[in-house]
């Protein structure tokens, strides 16, 4: 089993030259009103990867800014393996995972799509007993809703990112700050079934609109563009995802209009 060598900070020993086989050096901080969360968190990966920690910790602000101007290193923790200063937490998820904060993944929309599709099945279980087809369009207003959510949660940056393709938002840029309020307002109303009037005209707008949008983008442009579908920052590509996301609006929306007035 992994165990600790030190559970005090060590300035005095060359960090480079304790680094060495399965003994890693690791900096961190614990002081009396803060416990440096990536550093418990670089802790615990090494631990996981089966290695021996010098675990030297600074107790003292003080430590930690004559750390820092020793190294030359903005932050800390700080890690050394076989010799080798590794840098921070991220840096040290990097080398011993395969995190890669640059690479694309589909992994946020489709953890999204899993809970939506789950709150739906629970929905359907527990209000109509049995699964129906009211299960699909709550899966499909549910999943409205939870994006919407993420645009909101950094509206500035979703509407930087949206202003990259979407058509309206390019000749009216206030669209890209209106567009997650109507698409989590209408899929509000559409899991409550309420308002259908409204909801439904709306969602069918924004959707019918960015799924011309992505297209010429995407597959006449041939533009490759991150989706703003989960909010900015994101590294899902622009492509199959989010026309996916407007044509199961469009899809509902349709539908929708179409029972209330049939």
């Amino acid at each position: 089993m992994p165990k600790d060598i030190h559970d005090v900070a060590d300035v005095t020993t060359d960090p480079a030259a304790a680094a060495a086989g399965k003994t890693v050096v690791l900096y961190r901080m614990a002081l009396p009103d803060h416990l440096c969360p990536s550093g418990q968190k670089a802790r615990w990966l090494l631990k996981s990867k089966g290695y021996e920690i010098d675990d030297r910790l600074f107790r003292t602000r003080p430590e930690v800014d004559a750390f820092k101007k020793e190294y030359d290193v903005p932050t800390t923790p700080q890690i050394w393996i076989e010799g080798e200063r590794v840098g921070g937490y991220q840096a040290l998820r990097e080398k011993l995972t395969d995190f890669d904060p640059k690479a694309t993944t589909y992994a946020p929309v489709i953890i999204l799509f899993a809970v939506a599709a789950a709150t739906a099945l629970a929905l359907s279980i527990g209000v109509l007993g049995t699964i129906t087809w009211q299960t699909l369009g709550w899966f499909i207003s549910i999943s409205m809703i939870l994006l919407g959510m993420q645009k909101l949660r950094d509206v500035e940056s979703f509407s930087t990112m949206f202003l990259n393709y979407d058509l309206l938002a390019r000749k009216w840029v206030p669209y890209g700050y209106v567009y997650p309020w109507v698409e989590t307002g209408a899929g509000i109303l559409m899991t409550g079934m309420l308002l259908t009037w409204l909801a439904a005209p709306a969602a069918l707008f924004i959707a019918t609109i960015g799924a011309i949008s992505v297209y010429k983008a995407v597959y006449i442009d041939k533009r490759e563009l991150k989706c703003a579908c989960v909010g900015g920052g994101s590294n899902v590509p622009l492509g199959f995802v989010s026309l996916t996301e407007n044509l199961m609006m469009m899809g509902m929306a349709i539908v929708m209009l179409w029972r209330l007035f049939a």
